[in-house]
């Protein structure tokens, strides 16, 4: 496998087959997984064609196995950053962690992809406004 992350927060490695393994850890791991999978699985079920699709769940091992949804995207302008992360929000979430570093480009249909929604924010439905996104450090 090949490693993509190493945090505090979560390790990412894509293995030869292309599936991402992603290990949570650190603060509130077990709640940052079950979102993340909680999430993904809404988008899913909502029809969200530019996430990546939950393939296996570990909550022993809090490990997330997802498809690959592509490479890193090394530049794009604010204005553009901000329309790819509003597309989520008509499929009920606001992603809160709205970076480049969060988006992807999937070469075999060009499309900007979102990753990485272990903050993200359901803004309907039963999990609606319970968000675990970190205070700005000035609180």
């Amino acid at each position: 496998m090949h490693e993509v992350k190493d945090t505090r927060r979560a390790m990412v490695r894509i293995g030869y087959d292309g599936r991402v393994h992603k290990t949570f850890r650190g603060h509130q791991a077990r709640e940052r997984f079950e979102n993340e999978v909680r999430v993904l699985r809404h988008l899913e079920e909502r029809g969200c064609d530019f996430v990546p699709r939950v393939l296996e769940t570990d909550p022993e091992r809090l490990l997330l196995v997802t498809n690959n949804c592509g490479g890193r995207v090394e530049h794009m302008s604010e204005e553009r950053v901000r329309e790819v992360f509003a597309a989520l929000e008509p499929f009920g979430i606001r992603h809160e962690d709205p970076f480049l570093r969060n988006i992807t480009y999937r070469i075999r249909d060009g499309r900007f992809c979102i990753i990485d929604f272990e903050f993200a924010t359901f803004l309907d439905g039963p999990h609606a406004g319970v968000s675990l996104k970190p205070p700005p450090p000035d609180e």
